[in-house]
């Protein structure tokens, strides 16, 4: 399998394609990463160097590997937190480039727009370039559940809304939907939840909530979730896998004390999930 990974990155700490890049290797994915950003550190530190990448430098960096002749090979283009209404549209003449030249390739778009404790973190444009731009041209989207309202202008919060917050999301072009985060008032104490959506049916994984916040780990799953969906066509079987090895590397990060993912040590948890999370048919 090949991903193209249009993404920021970082040299200190994991996200974007620094998040992104490693796992999908170790499950044997081939990698393609462009980057967007080249940064010391995440913006999460409030303190950073390194420079935004024009774009139209990212679009001669993308049109130098269609050169190369691979675009027919490519199985999937990925992309996460866009900084500018430029970046999107790099994106999406990418995406229809690659699928010029493979019908079957897909687009995978976390659409990064912020969180339920954060709010809605990115300028005021990068939202209704997601809604009317960017996810029309998605067969997969991967919103938490904060996402998923400001993308539809709803108020997800209970399973029912939440369903039907994904149909509107469906109903605006990507088949696929993954919603990370998602706590709904009924759930178990101590628990939260990741919710598939296809065209064959939903399913929901309840995982234990750790008490943390860990920068990159939304990149690192909307990742696995592609990959693992490209793989087997079952929005279950993916959403299990990335459940299992995404709850795992945050506890690995938890025990360590530290800020940053630990990435490389928990890779044993990508290559081989343990599978310890059921997904449960809700439709």
């Amino acid at each position: 399998m090949k991903i193209l990974s249009i993404q920021s990155a970082v040299a200190y700490g994991h996200v974007g394609n620094s998040a992104a890049v490693f796992p999908l290797q170790r499950i044997g994915v081939e990698v393609l990463p462009v980057y967007t950003v080249n940064f010391s550190n995440h913006t999460g530190y409030g303190a950073w160097r390194g420079p935004m990448i024009d774009p139209a430098e990212v679009r001669e960096v993308i049109t130098g590997i269609q050169d190369r002749g691979v675009f027919g090979g490519i199985d999937a283009v990925l992309s996460g937190y866009q900084g500018g209404e430029g970046i999107g549209d790099v994106i999406i003449d990418a995406v229809a480039r690659v699928k010029a030249e493979n019908p079957n390739a897909v687009y995978a778009c976390d659409p990064v727009m912020g969180n339920a404790k954060s709010g809605c973190f990115v300028a005021p444009a990068i939202p209704v370039l997601l809604r009317e731009r960017v996810v029309p041209v998605a067969d997969i989207i991967t919103p938490n559940q904060f996402e998923l309202g400001f993308l539809t202008e709803t108020e997800p919060d209970t399973l029912e809304s939440t369903l039907a917050s994904v149909d509107l999301a469906r109903a605006m072009g990507p088949r696929t939907v993954l919603v990370t985060s998602v706590e709904r008032p009924d759930r178990e104490e101590g628990t939260i939840e990741m919710l598939a959506v296809d065209d064959e049916g939903a399913w929901i994984v309840q995982t234990p909530h750790l008490p943390m916040k860990a920068n990159g780990s939304g990149d690192v799953t909307a990742a696995l979730f592609t990959a693992h969906y490209v793989e087997t066509g079952s929005a279950q079987v993916a959403l299990e896998r990335t459940a299992s090895s995404v709850y795992d590397l945050l506890k690995a990060t938890l025990d360590s004390g530290e800020r940053e993912l630990q990435l490389v040590e928990a890779q044993e948890f990508y290559a081989h999930p343990r599978m310890q999370f059921s997904a449960r048919q809700v439709r």
